[in-house]
């Protein structure tokens, strides 16, 4: 049997040197991977060893650059079943020890040829082990990725960086959702999507740069889903009669998101159930009065150990954030909208992974349940969303 031959395109890729450089003037030196010629971003990792296609395409990774902490990547290829979006959201991609090959029966084209066709700038065959440590030491910065005719002296590249925006302060969440409402229909017993309007419950969601799986496993439930742009009003939420409402995952500072936050107070203000992830936490912490603030270096794989503090159990989590909730860990909180306290926490830091209120029917998570990619560990979440619809309806 012939072995399956390298593609051209990374053999190509692989003749041309490329430059990654941290706003900090460290300076990594490769090879061209997936598009030539420059990007920036903000300078992130990823330790998960599998989902690169889901990770490549989930928004909230808008505008950062991911380096990924396992050594080989593209093994699977890509295929046109698990993306989490429409297109490829990263702004560069770097990777130690590409796949020469795609083996997978799944796969339809190459990792390389994908990022290429998508216009993304990426660097392979650098030590990314010392990257990351140095990320972490350093905590997450602005990076630029160079190759081809943006090649110039460091001096010049490391300018161009430091030019580049933060993250700190970007309102992006408008950037990556929905100009339209679009619905997707709960599905029935036998797997049949149900005729819009005969859904057992109906949310609202606000697409802060929502995943694909997230209404889909809400669908599995019996749930329709109605999905808003991120500049959705409450008229405009309220305007589905909704069961209860939901906030997305997303990129940005959360901060920035006034807009989200007050609409989220008319929900607590109806008593409407509410359920929120990762961005969607971090403004339901800020409608409660909580503040945010940014992470020195972020979480993003799919291994992070949260301890869901009701029940004491350990889950095994999928996340993407590098901004947080600033609330106490050590007592309930009472705020505008009654008692609150932090329900999940992070085992390796104490980051608050999320919030329970006490006298509301909301509650939300600052990682993603739905486990693309990721484990399923906490899917039970969107059973705890339906129960609140049904005790709100009883």
């Amino acid at each position: 049997m012939t072995a399956p031959a390298t593609t051209p395109t990374a053999t190509r890729r692989a003749r041309v040197p490329a430059v990654y450089v941290l706003e900090d003037g460290r300076i990594f030196r490769g090879q061209a991977y997936g598009a030539i010629g420059e990007t920036f971003g903000e300078a992130v990792f990823n330790t998960g060893m599998t989902g690169y296609q889901e990770t490549l395409t989930d928004p909230s990774y808008h505008r950062q650059v991911v380096a990924m902490t396992a050594p080989q990547i593209g093994n699977t290829g890509v295929n046109d079943e698990d993306p989490e979006s429409s297109r490829i959201w990263v702004a560069g991609y770097v990777v130690r020890d590409p796949s020469r090959v795609a083996s997978n029966w799944r796969s339809q084209r190459s990792l390389d040829e994908e990022l290429t066709a998508q216009g993304v700038v990426g660097i392979s065959g650098i030590d990314t082990r010392a990257l990351t440590r140095h990320l972490r030491e350093r905590g997450a910065m602005r990076c630029g990725i160079f190759s081809g005719s943006a090649l110039a002296d460091d001096a010049t590249l490391l300018e161009r960086v430091r030019q580049a925006p933060e993250m700190a302060g970007a309102d992006l969440c408008g950037e990556v959702a929905t100009d339209e409402v679009y619905v997707v229909p709960a599905i029935g017993p036998g797997g049949e999507a149900l005729p819009i309007g005969t859904a057992r419950f109906t949310v609202a969601a606000l697409d802060l740069g929502i995943k694909g799986m997230t209404p889909h496993r809400m669908a599995e439930r019996g749930i329709e889903v109605h999905v808003l742009p991120a500049n959705a009003t409450a008229e405009d939420v309220f305007a589905v009669d909704p069961d209860g409402v939901f906030f997305s995952n997303g990129p940005g500072d959360p901060s920035t998101a006034d807009g989200q936050v007050a609409v989220l107070r008319e929900v607590l203000e109806r008593k409407t159930p509410f359920f929120g992830i990762c961005f969607g936490n971090q403004l339901l912490g800020r409608a409660l009065g909580f503040g945010t603030y940014k992470l020195k270096y972020g979480h993003r794989g799919i291994n992070q150990p949260v301890q869901d503090r009701s029940t004491g159990k350990v889950e095994v989590t999928a996340h993407n954030h590098g901004f947080a909730v600033d609330a106490p860990l050590d007592r309930v909180s009472d705020t505008p909208y009654g008692r609150v306290e932090v329900s999940h926490v992070c085992l390796n830091d104490d980051v608050v992974e999320g919030l329970q209120c006490l006298d509301q029917p909301a509650f939300s998570v600052q990682y993603h349940p739905e486990a693309a990619a990721g484990p399923h560990d906490a899917a039970y979440l969107f059973d705890r969303f339906v129960t609140l619809m049904e005790g709100q309806r009883a």
